[in-house]
């Protein structure tokens, strides 16, 4: 399978505050043919106006992602958490058997762009926790770096999720293969600039579902930033 979905065909909130973009249903956005991927339930590509944000809220039993493109994001929990995200981070939430955040951004002047990203655990119930790590650009460039897994590692952050999270970027004449176990799939994202997938040009916000083949290739990067979810 190759399935390719373009950018503009996703769904579009507005809330002046808060322009999102949902690659799964979500919300007031209901897209029967797009409800998840393997253990993949949301990407939602927000851009959060200065000094706007999410008030306190609640979760439970959902593994949610956080990684920042521009800009900084506050976050605060009932864990007793406070931090800011900023780009190269990597946070991650296990909401469990129930947490209280709010997501705020940092700045009052210059606007906010982050992905949030949810995905089914394969485990409920469970004490909510949180984990952020740090990935340097050159941890990334011209190549594929592990920053979720499920068993933590290479220094990843650790999903209770049938899924690994891995990210690249891709200029030039890097060129990234990346090879598929038996029986896995993969959702590639491309969170910035354009990029080749096995010879198919993908520009911001497109994504393509793959599966039943042995190997992918990304090259002809221009400012590339992917997001692969590698997926059982």
């Amino acid at each position: 399978m190759f399935e390719l979905r373009r950018a503009a065909d996703r769904g579009h909130a507005y809330h002046g505050w808060l322009d999102s973009f949902h690659s799964f249903s979500f919300a007031d956005y209901h897209d029967p043919a797009h409800m998840s991927f393997g253990a993949l339930r949301v990407i939602n590509e927000d851009r959060i106006a200065a000094g706007q944000g999410f008030p306190t809220h609640g979760h439970r039993d959902m593994e949610i992602v956080t990684y920042v493109l521009d800009g900084a994001l506050t976050h605060r929990d009932s864990l007793g958490t406070g931090s800011t995200i900023r780009p190269g981070d990597v946070q991650r939430m296990s909401a469990g058997s129930g947490i209280k955040h709010s997501e705020f951004n940092a700045s009052h002047e210059q606007p906010l762009h982050l992905l949030q990203i949810w995905l089914m655990p394969n485990v409920t119930g469970i004490a909510p926790s949180y984990e952020e790590k740090h990935f340097t650009a050159e941890q990334q460039r011209g190549r594929l770096r592990v920053v979720a897994s499920p068993d933590g590692r290479d220094g990843s952050v650790t999903i209770h999720a049938d899924a690994m999270l891995l990210t690249g970027l891709i200029d030039g004449a890097e060129r990234v293969e990346y090879a598929l176990e038996p029986g896995h799939a993969v959702y590639l994202h491309v969170a910035r600039g354009a990029v080749s997938l096995n010879g198919q040009r993908l520009q911001a916000g497109d994504a393509v579902k793959l599966s039943e083949i042995e190997s992918l290739t990304l090259e002809q990067g221009e400012d590339a930033e992917v997001l692969l979810f590698d997926l059982h």
